[in-house]
């Protein structure tokens, strides 16, 4: 199925040619092909066709004045198309480097964001522990402090490109306040840190971080003491409608592989795309397809409004998306038989890539409760 445009309006062709430079590129990285790159080598080529520019100001090498999410969702989309693992990498460059965007010194943004830019450093958002997940007021990790400088020890868990990273944006306790005791860090892998793989469902870099007493100077903090709390909302913000655009990548994969499927497999007599029940699934499929893709357009335009509260319209984006993604996909390994169960075959893995995108940056439990909370703020007084 061709994707749809939002609007007709300036710029508007700019975002569509976005998402196809990123479809193509995914195309011969893609996992199922046989060619895929090492991370490293795939973050280059990111880098290369200038993909990753989008993640970063245009003072410090990117693409425009500020991050713009309809660029990132346009990239992401084309991406997870074909491969989730260049997905990954290229929003993890971005995860890990807003908060030097948003919070860092100037020498940090000099130091960092260039590079980000050109592809020639891996970057990691290291926030989750095995207490602090979605509840990032319980992050137990800490940053004592030394003089001219801290302590940091604690682990954390779940962290994309753990052990592949040159840097991670840490948040970590420097005070007793759930919300305002939180503090961003800038940590180098060469810090002294230690980390340990972890094997998923689908192939994805992942791991555990250790900080068993690294020494951090002053200046690897991101901003001001008791500021950490406040980055890490206002990244994730930034960034979680952005996971529904990959959800949206992979379900439209999915669709294609099913209609390519129907029309070749014959069952009794005919093409399983003759059967009313295979047309109904596939007219479901398409329609969840367009309504994920709207409300990930619908957050995209409002989260690039200067000065816009993005909160309600990325939670929806992001529940709707994933959610309907994980339907999708499993409708189209349905309309494969036994063949979509078979290793190796693009439903297979979609269906094992898309069921991750429902838990990270918020479970879909979380997402309804912040859509609550922001309908009910109305309400109040």
């Amino acid at each position: 199925m061709t994707p749809f445009v939002l609007m007709d309006g300036p710029g508007e062709g700019r975002y569509a040619a976005l998402r196809e430079r990123a479809r193509e590129a995914a195309a011969g990285w893609a996992e199922e092909g046989g060619g895929a790159l090492e991370p490293r080598a795939l973050v280059a080529q990111l880098g290369a066709l200038g993909l990753l520019r989008y993640c970063v100001p245009a003072a410090w090498g990117g693409a425009a004045e500020s991050v713009e999410l309809r660029a990132m969702v346009a990239i992401r989309e084309g991406l997870a198309y074909h491969s989730g693992l260049a997905d990954t990498l290229f929003i993890m460059q971005g995860l890990g480097s807003y908060p030097v965007t948003l919070g860092g010194s100037e020498a940090q943004r000099a130091a960092l964001l260039p590079r980000v830019a050109r592809g020639e450093c891996i970057t990691a958002f290291a926030l989750t522990e095995p207490e602090a997940g979605s509840d990032v007021s319980g992050i137990a990790t800490r940053a004592e402090p030394r003089p001219g400088g801290y302590r940091l020890t604690g682990m954390k868990c779940f962290i994309s490109n753990a052990g592949l990273a040159d840097s991670y944006v840490v948040l970590a306790r420097t005070g007793p306040d759930r919300h305002r005791g939180l503090t961003a860090f800038l940590v180098p892998a060469q810090a002294g840190l230690r980390t340990e793989p972890v094997e998923l469902i689908a192939d994805h870099p992942i791991g555990t971080v250790h900080f068993d007493g690294i020494e951090l100077s002053e200046a690897d903090r991101i901003g001001a003491e008791g500021e950490g709390f406040r980055i890490a909302m206002a990244t994730l913000d930034r960034f979680r409608a952005s996971v529904g655009a990959a959800a949206v990548g992979m379900a439209a994969r999915a669709l294609d592989a099913a209609l390519g499927r129907v029309a070749t497999r014959r069952q009794f007599g005919r093409a399983l795309a003759e059967f009313q029940a295979t047309q109904m699934a596939l007219a479901e499929m398409a329609v969840e397809l367009d309504a994920a893709r709207l409300l990930v357009e619908r957050a995209a335009v409002v989260g690039d409004r200067p000065g816009a509260r993005v909160t309600s319209e990325a939670a929806m984006a992001k529940l709707y998306a994933t959610e309907a993604a994980q339907r999708i996909i499993d409708r189209a390994l349905q309309l494969h038989g036994g063949l979509g169960v078979v290793r190796g075959q693009v439903v297979e893995r979609l269906y094992r890539e898309v069921r991750a995108l429902r838990i990270y940056e918020g479970t879909s439990e979380i997402q309804k409760l912040v859509i609550a909370r922001e309908l009910l703020r109305g309400t109040e007084g």
